[in-house]
């Protein structure tokens, strides 16, 4: 398959990725159209009508954040596409669907080393050779322009990327839009995240809501509180050309836990509110009568190192230790590895980059296959 050769402008190739994505998703996903790219932004919230505080009440929290922060928009993260031919493990499957639905959790097929260790953070969600084309395994499909525009649909889930920094994510559930342009929104049905790029945005979860204002101040529950302006969000990358892939075998699950599920901001005691998220992970591995596995701790790079390393391995401990108390007869190991392994960048062109290092912040439970 080949794309073609003529000089075209940055706003026909751009057109030409759009017309091929929606056209591409609807073949994919059958009478389901993919999500279009967005219009702007809601306008932005005004600080006018709310007086401002003399003194910072205590105020709700959002989990896993300090006062007035909030998550930021997520980044698109492609799968690990060298699994795409081949990731149809049978004991991939059976934990995958046995962990469906479980809040903050997610289970992927895991790629190992050959000596047969998890790769975690370092080279997934690659594409390999040149020029365009279209790759189906069991998992999905995914189609290449070869100038930096696709779509994809993986298990589900549908990425358009326009190529020039902007695009669109859905799932059916989540939707994640990026404007290229500093602003994007998330909404997953309970949470709303608005940020409009330039400093101000908002959040709400149906349990605490926050205004940004973008001047150093922000409102929670109608509370004033003094909050840093957001940081933009950061425009996606483009699709690297498509060649022949070359797919590897699964090498188990691994479950990861999404920031703020099982801890508060930089503590490594468990929220008690992870309880039905662990009691759930307990039960699959005691149902599948799983053998071995392994916990590991993850941070971003704020901090020292030994800072990180530190809190990584807590965090690690913490979760054995809650497992193995909801009576959980796998033998588990745990180990820390602080910010060496990150799976999204901390920051990008010297700019902090909070989307990557919420990714970076996480636990992961290694379940091989062969066991």
């Amino acid at each position: 398959m080949t794309t073609s050769t003529r000089p075209e402008s940055t706003a026909s190739r751009r057109r030409r990725g759009v017309a091929f994505g929606l056209l591409a998703a609807l073949v994919i996903t059958g009478c389901a159209a993919a999500p279009a790219p967005a219009p702007a932004p809601a306008p932005k919230p005004s600080a006018a009508s709310t007086p401002k505080e003399t003194s910072e009440p205590a105020v709700a929290t959002v989990p896993g954040y300090d006062v007035g922060q909030f998550p930021p928009v997520p980044l698109f993260l492609l799968p690990d596409l060298s699994l795409l031919g081949s990731s149809a493990s049978a004991f991939a499957i059976e934990v995958n669907d046995a962990l469906a639905g479980i809040p903050g959790a997610i289970a992927t097929p895991a790629h190992c080393d050959a000596g047969g260790s998890v790769i975690s953070g370092n080279g997934t969600a690659l594409l390999y050779g040149d020029g365009s084309g279209t790759f189906t395994g069991p998992d999905g499909t995914v189609q290449n322009f070869g100038d930096g525009s696709g779509t994809s649909t993986i298990n589900g889930v549908t990425i358009q990327n326009f190529g020039d920094g902007s695009g669109n994510s859905t799932d059916g559930e989540v939707t994640i839009q990026n404007f290229g342009d500093g602003s994007g929104n998330y909404t997953d049905g309970t949470t709303t995240i608005q940020n409009f790029g330039d400093g101000s945005g908002n959040y709400t979860d149906g349990d605490v809501t926050i205004q940004n204002f973008g001047d150093g101040t922000a409102q929670v529950d109608g509370e004033r509180v003094e909050a840093e302006p957001l940081p933009v969000v950061p425009p996606l990358g483009v699709f690297p050309p498509l060649g022949t892939l070359a797919p590897l075998e699964s090498c188990g699950t691994t479950v990861t836990f999404e920031d703020g599920v099982l801890f508060d901001f930089n503590r490594s005691d468990i929220r008690a509110d992870a309880a039905t998220t662990l009691e759930a992970v307990a039960g699959v591995l005691s149902t599948l009568d799983v053998a071995q596995a392994s916990v590991s701790g993850h941070t971003d790079s704020v901090g020292s190192d030994s800072e990180n390393q530190t809190l990584s391995e807590e965090r690690a401990d913490a979760v054995v230790a809650d497992l193995e108390k909801r009576g959980v007869r796998t033998t588990l190991t745990a180990e820390g590895y602080g910010e060496s392994r990150p799976v999204a960048a901390n920051e990008i062109d010297g700019a902090d980059n909070p989307a990557g290092r919420q990714l970076n912040r996480r636990v992961e439970i290694f379940i091989p296959a062969t066991l």
